[in-house]
């Protein structure tokens, strides 16, 4: 994974000069981004919506190879994209004990080892996507992870209407800010401070931008870090930008939030 620079922190992809340049320098990504960009104006006609578009997005990647509808080009990227989800949560004080809610868990590239790792019935899965959730109970059962009772849901929204409140002790969403547009991200914000457990956070991932925000084919999202700290607060939440996952070889950014009205109780995360 390339390292942010300057030049990366403040392109518009969506601009034509952008598009021209980087065409010129990757010539074989012409034909890929052209099949691309004539299915996403095909489905962008029949799904207005964006999560009903975004559903047939990962429909169509997901009947090709499930693990590339997840951002993971070879077998290999995907086991160390999901290591290093773990991994960071893992430091950051995550134990079996904890109840975890995983959104936009896709074909559990993460999943598996958080459900390794927690309790039975601590793991909470779900996505907008039946088709990667089915992916998913593939990879629950190549890693003989049954006996942990997950939880794997199909979700409409980001409303989180269906969860009790105050129970999550983390809430994680990797690469699922990134493909999405403001007023779905707000929703989120919105409702994610009710199911926190005392003590609990969220962390996501985001396309970071320093120049202007922009999207591309309305798959790829890029947002100023002040943004979605201000649309946090916005809702109650405290949010900071996490400083320590920028070491790791990955495009995104992180901002972790909690909600400050919660005090910390024993065993929770601080």
């Amino acid at each position: 994974m390339p390292k942010k620079t300057t030049a990366s922190l403040t392109a518009n992809r969506s601009a034509l000069s952008h598009r021209v340049g980087y065409a010129l320098r990757n010539p074989a990504r012409i034909a890929p981004y052209v099949r691309r960009s004539l299915r996403d104006k095909w489905l962008s006609h029949k799904h207005p919506n964006h999560v009903d578009y975004y559903r047939a997005v990962m429909a169509s990647d997901t009947s090709r190879n499930p693990q590339a509808a997840v951002g993971s080009q070879t077998h290999e990227r995907w086991l160390a994209l999901g290591e290093m989800q773990f991994a960071y949560l893992a430091e950051h004080g995550l134990t079996p004990r904890h109840r975890m809610l995983d959104i936009g868990c896709g074909n559990l590239r993460a999943g598996w080892r958080f459900i390794d790792h927690l309790d039975a019935g601590n793991y909470y899965g779900i996505d907008i996507s039946p088709d990667i959730l089915i992916a998913a109970k593939r990879t629950l059962t190549t890693y003989h992870l049954q006996d942990k009772l997950p939880h794997l849901t199909i979700t409409e929204n980001l409303s989180l209407d269906f969860l009790p409140q105050e129970h999550f002790d983390v809430v994680h969403a990797h690469s699922v800010f990134s493909h999405s547009p403001i007023e779905v991200i707000d929703e989120c914000l919105a409702h994610v401070g009710r199911i926190l457990a005392p003590g609990g956070f969220f962390d996501f991932t985001f396309d970071r931008t320093e120049g202007t925000e922009h999207q591309v084919l309305r798959e790829d999202f890029y947002y100023r870090t002040e943004t979605l700290i201000a649309l946090a607060h916005k809702h109650g939440l405290a949010a900071r930008f996490m400083d320590d996952w920028e070491k790791r070889p990955h495009g995104q950014s992180k901002i972790r939030v909690s909600a400050p009205a919660h005090t910390t109780e024993s065993g929770r995360l601080p």
